[in-house]
Protein backbone atom coordinates (compact mmCIF):
# COMPACT_ATOMS: atom_id res chain seq x y z
CA UNK A 1 0.00 0.00 0.00
CA UNK A 2 2.80 2.41 0.84
CA UNK A 3 4.41 2.19 -2.63
CA UNK A 4 1.07 2.84 -4.36
CA UNK A 5 0.35 5.83 -2.12
CA UNK A 6 3.78 7.30 -2.78
CA UNK A 7 3.38 6.73 -6.53
CA UNK A 8 0.03 8.54 -6.41
CA UNK A 9 1.08 11.60 -4.42
CA UNK A 10 4.42 11.94 -6.18
CA UNK A 11 2.47 13.10 -9.24
CA UNK A 12 1.45 16.26 -7.37
CA UNK A 13 3.97 18.96 -8.25
CA UNK A 14 1.92 22.01 -7.32
CA UNK A 15 -0.65 22.46 -4.56
CA UNK A 16 -1.84 19.69 -2.30
CA UNK A 17 -5.49 18.92 -3.15
CA UNK A 18 -4.94 15.31 -4.21
CA UNK A 19 -2.57 14.70 -1.29
CA UNK A 20 -5.28 15.90 1.10
CA UNK A 21 -7.82 13.70 -0.69
CA UNK A 22 -5.51 10.69 -0.31
CA UNK A 23 -5.15 11.44 3.40
CA UNK A 24 -8.92 11.63 3.82
CA UNK A 25 -9.36 8.31 2.03
CA UNK A 26 -6.71 6.56 4.15
CA UNK A 27 -8.05 8.04 7.38
CA UNK A 28 -11.62 7.02 6.56
CA UNK A 29 -10.77 3.46 5.60
CA UNK A 30 -8.32 2.42 8.30
CA UNK A 31 -8.40 2.17 12.11
CA UNK A 32 -6.48 4.89 13.95
CA UNK A 33 -3.61 2.61 15.00
CA UNK A 34 -3.12 1.40 11.44
CA UNK A 35 -3.33 4.93 10.08
CA UNK A 36 -0.66 6.04 12.55
CA UNK A 37 1.66 3.28 11.41
CA UNK A 38 1.04 4.12 7.75
CA UNK A 39 1.84 7.76 8.51
CA UNK A 40 5.12 6.77 10.18
CA UNK A 41 6.12 4.67 7.17
CA UNK A 42 5.18 7.39 4.72
CA UNK A 43 7.14 9.96 6.67
CA UNK A 44 10.28 7.83 6.34
CA UNK A 45 10.17 8.37 2.56
CA UNK A 46 12.64 10.62 0.77
CA UNK A 47 9.73 11.81 -1.41
CA UNK A 48 8.45 15.16 -0.02
CA UNK A 49 4.89 14.49 -1.19
CA UNK A 50 4.86 11.28 0.84
CA UNK A 51 5.91 13.24 3.94
CA UNK A 52 3.21 15.79 3.15
CA UNK A 53 0.65 12.97 3.07
CA UNK A 54 2.00 11.64 6.36
CA UNK A 55 1.74 15.09 7.91
CA UNK A 56 -1.91 15.40 6.90
CA UNK A 57 -2.54 12.00 8.48
CA UNK A 58 -0.81 12.95 11.73
CA UNK A 59 -2.96 16.09 11.80
CA UNK A 60 -6.13 14.05 11.44
CA UNK A 61 -5.07 11.78 14.29
CA UNK A 62 -3.55 14.35 16.63
CA UNK A 63 -6.68 15.33 18.60
CA UNK A 64 -6.98 11.76 19.86
CA UNK A 65 -3.36 10.65 19.69
CA UNK A 66 -0.56 12.13 21.80
CA UNK A 67 1.88 10.20 19.62
CA UNK A 68 0.64 11.88 16.45
CA UNK A 69 0.74 15.35 18.00
CA UNK A 70 4.24 14.73 19.36
CA UNK A 71 5.41 13.51 15.94
CA UNK A 72 4.20 16.76 14.37
CA UNK A 73 5.81 18.80 17.12
CA UNK A 74 9.15 17.04 17.37
CA UNK A 75 9.76 15.47 13.96
CA UNK A 76 7.79 17.15 11.22
CA UNK A 77 8.84 20.61 12.44
CA UNK A 78 12.45 19.66 11.61
CA UNK A 79 11.69 18.77 7.99
CA UNK A 80 13.76 20.86 5.58
CA UNK A 81 11.19 20.89 2.78
CA UNK A 82 9.10 24.08 2.83
CA UNK A 83 6.09 22.25 1.42
CA UNK A 84 6.04 19.91 4.38
CA UNK A 85 6.13 22.95 6.68
CA UNK A 86 3.10 24.39 4.90
CA UNK A 87 1.24 21.15 5.60
CA UNK A 88 2.43 21.18 9.21
CA UNK A 89 0.58 24.49 9.63
CA UNK A 90 -2.57 22.95 8.16
CA UNK A 91 -2.17 19.85 10.34
CA UNK A 92 -1.93 22.00 13.45
CA UNK A 93 -5.12 23.81 12.49
CA UNK A 94 -6.78 20.41 11.97
CA UNK A 95 -5.74 19.44 15.49
CA UNK A 96 -7.18 22.68 16.92
CA UNK A 97 -10.39 22.29 14.94
CA UNK A 98 -10.90 18.73 16.14
CA UNK A 99 -9.96 19.54 19.74
CA UNK A 100 -11.78 22.87 19.89
CA UNK A 101 -9.92 26.15 19.42
CA UNK A 102 -10.49 27.45 22.93
CA UNK A 103 -9.46 24.10 24.42
CA UNK A 104 -6.29 24.18 22.29
CA UNK A 105 -4.98 27.55 23.50
CA UNK A 106 -2.57 25.98 25.99
CA UNK A 107 -1.07 23.87 23.17
CA UNK A 108 -0.88 26.95 20.95
CA UNK A 109 1.09 28.73 23.66
CA UNK A 110 3.34 25.71 24.08
CA UNK A 111 4.14 25.62 20.36
CA UNK A 112 4.57 29.40 20.23
CA UNK A 113 7.24 29.16 22.92
CA UNK A 114 9.16 26.42 21.10
CA UNK A 115 12.76 27.11 20.05
CA UNK A 116 12.05 25.90 16.50
CA UNK A 117 10.69 28.69 14.25
CA UNK A 118 8.84 26.12 12.12
CA UNK A 119 6.85 25.09 15.18
CA UNK A 120 5.99 28.67 16.07
CA UNK A 121 4.99 29.49 12.50
CA UNK A 122 2.76 26.42 12.32
CA UNK A 123 0.53 28.19 14.84
CA UNK A 124 0.63 31.74 13.48
CA UNK A 125 0.18 30.59 9.88
CA UNK A 126 -2.00 27.54 10.41
CA UNK A 127 -4.89 29.40 12.04
CA UNK A 128 -5.17 32.12 9.39
CA UNK A 129 -7.58 33.69 9.07
CA UNK A 130 -7.71 33.51 12.86
CA UNK A 131 -11.02 35.28 13.32
CA UNK A 132 -12.74 32.93 10.88
CA UNK A 133 -12.13 30.13 13.40
CA UNK A 134 -14.63 29.23 16.13
CA UNK A 135 -13.96 30.96 19.46
CA UNK A 136 -11.68 33.54 17.86
CA UNK A 137 -14.55 34.77 15.70
CA UNK A 138 -16.29 35.85 18.90
CA UNK A 139 -13.09 36.70 20.79
CA UNK A 140 -10.86 38.48 18.25
CA UNK A 141 -8.95 40.12 21.09
CA UNK A 142 -7.67 36.69 22.15
CA UNK A 143 -6.24 36.06 18.67
CA UNK A 144 -4.70 39.53 18.58
CA UNK A 145 -3.01 39.01 21.94
CA UNK A 146 -1.56 35.62 20.98
CA UNK A 147 -0.19 36.99 17.74
CA UNK A 148 1.07 40.24 19.25
CA UNK A 149 3.09 38.30 21.79
CA UNK A 150 5.25 37.14 18.86
CA UNK A 151 6.15 40.58 17.49
CA UNK A 152 9.71 40.31 18.85
CA UNK A 153 10.26 36.80 17.51
CA UNK A 154 13.84 36.11 16.47
CA UNK A 155 12.74 34.64 13.14
CA UNK A 156 11.80 36.92 10.25
CA UNK A 157 9.89 33.94 8.86
CA UNK A 158 7.66 33.93 11.95
CA UNK A 159 7.38 37.72 12.21
CA UNK A 160 6.15 37.94 8.62
CA UNK A 161 3.46 35.37 9.40
CA UNK A 162 2.45 37.32 12.52
CA UNK A 163 2.20 40.61 10.67
CA UNK A 164 0.15 39.12 7.86
CA UNK A 165 -2.17 37.36 10.32
CA UNK A 166 -2.83 40.62 12.17
CA UNK A 167 -3.41 42.35 8.85
CA UNK A 168 -6.04 39.72 8.03
CA UNK A 169 -7.82 40.40 11.33
CA UNK A 170 -7.73 44.16 10.76
CA UNK A 171 -10.09 43.83 7.81
CA UNK A 172 -12.99 43.29 10.22
CA UNK A 173 -11.52 44.53 13.49
CA UNK A 174 -9.65 47.70 12.62
CA UNK A 175 -10.12 49.39 16.00
CA UNK A 176 -8.92 46.37 17.97
CA UNK A 177 -5.79 45.92 15.87
CA UNK A 178 -5.07 49.64 15.79
CA UNK A 179 -5.41 49.82 19.57
CA UNK A 180 -2.94 46.98 20.01
CA UNK A 181 -0.42 48.38 17.54
CA UNK A 182 -0.52 51.75 19.29
CA UNK A 183 1.02 50.12 22.37
CA UNK A 184 4.09 48.84 20.54
CA UNK A 185 7.57 50.30 20.83
CA UNK A 186 8.66 50.72 17.24
CA UNK A 187 12.27 51.46 18.09
CA UNK A 188 12.97 47.77 17.60
CA UNK A 189 13.45 46.77 13.96
CA UNK A 190 11.68 43.46 14.52
CA UNK A 191 8.60 45.28 15.76
CA UNK A 192 8.82 47.71 12.86
CA UNK A 193 8.60 44.83 10.39
CA UNK A 194 5.52 43.33 12.02
CA UNK A 195 3.89 46.75 12.43
CA UNK A 196 4.36 47.59 8.75
CA UNK A 197 2.63 44.39 7.68
CA UNK A 198 -0.09 44.50 10.32
CA UNK A 199 -1.04 48.14 9.72
CA UNK A 200 -1.37 47.91 5.94
CA UNK A 201 -5.19 48.25 5.95
CA UNK A 202 -5.28 50.78 8.79
CA UNK A 203 -3.80 53.68 6.84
Amino acid sequence: MIPSLIKRVKKTEHGFADILLAAEEVHASHPAAETLELARQLYASAVPQARMLATFLFGKLAAHSKEALAFLHLRVSLDEDWRVQEILAKAFDQYCSDSGYEASISVMRDWLSDTNPNTRRAVTEGLRIWTSRPYFDEHPEAAIQLLSSMRLDASEYVRKSVGNALRDISRKHKKLVASELAKWDQNDKRVQQVYKLASRFLK
